[in-house]
């Protein structure tokens, strides 16, 4: 009897069809289709950028390339360059008010501008900066984190809001 069970079972499954999965057709995008669809993106972006700026009753100033700025405090004193060293407290926010990332009070961190593997949108602000001023940095996604977010807090195409106050650079560590 088991032998009998242990054919039948056989020739069941040997019975089966062809063993061919059938394939299912994806239409792939066109490039100007892509193209398009990021543009579409980007323009949703600035206008939730414009409407951040207006509740938050700041006057944000915009650079070249999408980041835009408030300074809280604007302290005299020679800007900070690529190839320093940038020690700065910051609290980072994406633009909807959620937390992501701030460094420990009284423990700043510390990056070389223009080097270290920080938003190059950052890059670009901290050179805004001199030693003791402090701003707001609007960075759109394109110049943060991009299409993929940072895989852990920051998620993909995310605006984000970035309070910076510039403790010192220095030409070391």
């Amino acid at each position: 009897m088991k032998l009998g069970s242990t054919c039948a079972l056989v020739l069941f499954m040997a019975c089966g069809g062809d063993g061919r999965v059938p394939v299912r057709h994806v239409e792939v995008p066109s490039e100007e289709d892509l193209v398009k669809e990021n543009r579409d993106a980007v323009k949703l972006e600035q206008r939730d950028i414009d409407l951040f700026a207006e509740r938050s009753g700041l006057p944000l100033i915009p650079t070249g390339t999408g980041v835009r700025y408030h300074l809280y405090r604007d302290v005299t004193g020679d800007r900070a360059r690529p190839d320093q060293w940038a020690k700065v407290n910051y609290r980072l926010e994406l633009i909807n008010g959620d937390s992501a990332y701030a460094s420990e009070p009284g423990h700043p961190e510390s990056f070389v501008i223009e080097m270290d593997n920080v938003e190059s949108g950052l890059h670009e602000a901290i050179q805004l900066l001199s030693p003791g001023d402090s701003a707001l940095f609007v960075i759109p996604s394109y110049r943060a984190h991009g299409l993929i977010g940072d895989q852990d807090r920051i998620p993909m195409r995310s605006t984000l809001v970035y309070r910076v106050g510039l403790v010192a650079v220095s030409n070391t560590r």
